[in-house]
């Protein structure tokens, strides 16, 4: 097994990473089903009554620049490929650091930078050493400056018009740290900005998670905000404010954050949901912007005509809801108990439930947007020795048949490379990340009669679905019980807790963002590990989310208990397992169900008695290792989706090889162990080309060319500033102390697509 691996690491250094066995592998999305969200749309009294229109609903909430306070839809940042690729005024200077260094902007190597700049390949990557595949040599370059997103000027909301005008009311003015020369600009994320494109598979959504799997009606929060909730229509003259828990909804915690949850993305300050929507409602949607007629969602209610391209659908927000959505939640005529702006009317029920509405909406927009259809997806696959399921790549033709012989060499040889070298320890699954947990489990799990996969070689559900049997994807923690903690070895630390999905990989400082490790604003930690330690000691008030107490320990990568006497198992003398001698009690002992089916070893279907745990909670045997760890993306349609890493840091493919041949930027107590079993070869000029190769069929051609699901309506993209990093224009129409914006148009697309292909990140101005 590979904990018996890892525990001979600890003691003798074991030289090959060739030993550990290959966990779960990629396989192809194809009639992979979207996670289930139990009733929204099903049960005798369903939310969503007409998913159609609430789909249409979510697209024109998704691309409308009207909801953002000055010009920002949730488009704005997500606009290409589902990603961000924005060359200009892109710099946060690494705000989520706990050093000082993170309020202040680095000269990058170009010679500039700070706000306003334009990026170029000279600038990256953000860590450079002297030698790029080894991180024991000089460093040359380093920052903790950010590759974001940039959102709005920000500002202390006043108010809005209910009908016309993109722009809030606000009172505003230069930023101390987004300015040039006391000029405002607009601010940028500290993070850069992942893809939305098969978002809908993530357990949790952000880089930190904080986009919890249930989504509660108003926040992002999830079960942890108990003062979230929805208003229920009870009677002609009654209303009730309820909780509301939706679980595999983390798109629509996701949905409701950036337009109110921070000052950066697209609201100003004290913007309130109830807000948006008495903004919007009474609005035509996309009244700003070009729709295309044969748009696949929004065609049928297009202004245009026969190439004549107008602004607008043919209804207005409010008539969408009230399609869309079940008559409880916004047919109250009342408003006595929503509450009123300062010196305004009440609000409404329908204004009051518009953040339940946006974040369903966009929710179900996004759940279609599953690129499922790229050359490795289409492949017929076999069986081979490895255990995995591999592509025989029959379908690939180049035209000339020497050139489709070479393309399928090179494509059989990078995927070979990304198995062999352990990638797949992450990027498994359809989504290529462990962080896609419900579907993981879901496809592993025996189903008579269900498949999924290449038309030509369907994958049955069961243990075999992700390449290998139940016996080597447990070791990986990646079994059908979707465990959401597992624990794992780490070189520094020993075994320690951590969240599915999520790793320290090195890029950044540890101390520079700590990602899953950092808190919500209860002060409650974001992390699934550190609640299990809460579960583990007795502390039932420190668990937050559902899940916790039904972690299957017998399935961690590495055990937590193993029910042996030391004096038998030479391994129990090693610190960090808890044995006989401790105190153990079976897993589930305490929920009257215990978790000891399909056990990999039935020994360590054991935790320890919470006396046990409560004397080792500083010890060794409980250690949580989060700090500085963030979700695994995919990599689907990578190539198209750059800037690379949390913090943007990395501009190409062959930066990114480089990187995970030195393994990691900086080594860490939270480094993961995975790091360690990375072939240095991956950027070798004999074996980087084909690994590329590899990852570029991972491309829909449809996302590349914008084709339905992915077609748009017209979008205006603020891209900087009139200027440079060292002068701006100031003069912008918010306020004369701010910048002049650019601008570039994204035209609106039909289901038909574009003739010409998105931009990769630096490949021109988007």
């Amino acid at each position: 097994m590979r904990f018996i691996h890892k525990i001979i690491l600890t003691v003798s250094v074991l030289g090959s990473s060739a030993a550990l066995a290959h966990g779960p592998g990629p396989v192809s999305l194809q009639n992979v089903p979207i996670p289930p969200v139990p009733g929204l749309l099903d049960g005798a009294d369903p939310i969503v009554v007409n998913k159609n229109m609430a789909i249409a609903l979510g697209k024109a909430l998704f691309w409308d620049t009207g909801v953002g306070s000055d010009g920002q839809a949730c488009a704005s940042c997500h606009f290409s490929a589902g990603a961000d690729v924005r060359s200009k005024n892109q710099i946060n200077p690494g705000q989520n650091s706990s050093y000082h260094s993170g309020q202040t902007f680095s000269i990058l190597p170009s010679g500039t930078g700070g706000p306003n700049h334009t990026l170029t390949l000279a600038d990256f990557p953000l860590q450079q050493f002297s030698d790029p595949l080894d991180n024991t040599s000089s460093v040359i370059f380093s920052t903790d400056d950010v590759v974001g997103s940039a959102g709005t000027f920000s500002g202390q909301f006043i108010g809005s018009s209910k009908f016309t005008g993109e722009n809030d009311q606000c009172i505003r003015g230069p930023d101390p740290i987004f300015n040039v020369n006391y000029t405002g600009v607009r601010k940028v994320e500290p993070r850069n900005t992942p893809t939305v494109i098969n978002a809908v598979f993530n357990h949790r959504n952000f880089w930190d998670g904080r986009a919890n799997n249930v989504f509660n009606g108003s926040s992002p929060w999830g079960m942890r905000d108990r003062q979230a909730g929805v208003w229920i229509k009870q009677g002609a003259r009654s209303v009730v404010k309820k909780p509301l828990n939706l679980i595999n909804s983390s798109l629509a915690s996701q949905a409701v954050t950036p337009p109110i949850f921070n000052n950066i993305e697209m609201g100003c300050e004290s913007r309130i949901w109830p807000d948006i929507g008495r903004k919007l409602l009474l609005r035509q949607p996309l009244q700003n912007q070009q729709v295309h007629s044969q748009d696949s969602v929004l065609g049928p209610f297009s202004l245009s005509q026969n190439g004549n391209l107008k602004p607008g659908l043919n209804t207005i927000y409010m008539n969408m809801i009230t399609q869309a959505f079940n008559s409880k939640y916004w047919s109250y005529s009342g408003t006595g108990r929503f509450g009123s702006p300062p010196g305004g009317a009440p609000y409404n029920q329908m204004e009051a439930n518009f953040s339940m509405f946006f974040g369903i909406a966009i929710q179900l927009y996004e759940s279609t947007l599953v690129s499922d259809q790229s050359p490795f997806d289409l492949s017929p696959v076999t069986s081979t020795q490895n255990g995995l399921w591999t592509p025989t790549w029959s379908n690939i033709d180049e035209g000339a048949p020497a050139a489709t012989v070479a393309k399928i060499a090179a494509l059989k040889a990078g995927f070979t490379t990304f198995t062999e070298s352990h990638c797949g320890d992450c990027h498994s699954g359809p989504n290529f990340s462990t962080a896609s947990i419900a579907t993981n489990a879901l496809l592993l799990t025996p189903i008579a009669g269900s498949a999924f996969g290449p038309p030509a070689t369907p994958i049955p559900y069961g243990p075999g679905a992700l390449g290998s049997g139940t016996h080597k994807l447990a070791p990986f923690g990646v079994t059908q019980y979707g465990n959401i903690v597992n624990r794992d070895f780490n070189n520094a630390q020993g075994q320690v807790f951590m969240d599915m999905g999520y790793f320290n990989t090195g890029v950044g400082d540890p101390d520079s963002d700590s990602g899953i490790a950092g808190t919500d604003p209860f002060g409650n930690p974001l992390s699934f590990s550190a609640q299990y330690v809460n579960y583990l000691v007795g502390n039932s008030a420190g668990i937050l989310d559902p899940g916790i107490s039904g972690i299957r320990a017998c399935d961690f990568s590495t055990p937590l208990a193993y029910n042996a006497n030391p004096a038998n198992n030479p391994y129990l003398n090693i610190p960090g397992y808890f044995s006989e001698a401790d105190g153990l009690i079976p897993d589930g002992t305490r929920e009257g169900v215990l978790r000891n089916q399909n056990c990999v070893d039935p020994n360590t279907a054991y935790i320890p008695s919470i006396a046990a745990a409560q004397a080792n909670l500083t010890g060794p045997d409980m250690g949580v290792g989060t700090q500085a760890a963030f979700k695994v993306p995919t990599l689907r349609n990578i190539e198209l989706t750059g800037p690379f890493m949390h913090n943007g840091s990395m501009a190409t493919l062959q930066q990114v090889l480089e990187f995970y041949a030195r393994q990691s930027n900086f080594p860490n107590d939270n480094l993961s162990f995975n790091m360690q079993s990375i072939q240095g070869n991956v950027s070798d000029p004999n074996i980087a080309p084909n690994l590329i190769t590899f990852l570029k069929s991972l491309t829909d051609e449809r996302v590349r060319y914008e084709k339905a699901p992915f077609d748009h309506p017209q979008l205006i993209i603020l891209h900087g500033h009139v200027g440079s990093d060292q002068q701006v224009t100031p003069g912008n129409p918010l306020d004369p102390s701010l910048a002049r914006d650019q601008y570039v148009e994204l035209p609106a697309v039909g289901a038909d697509g574009l003739s010409t292909p998105v931009n990769a990140f630096l490949s021109t101005s988007p």
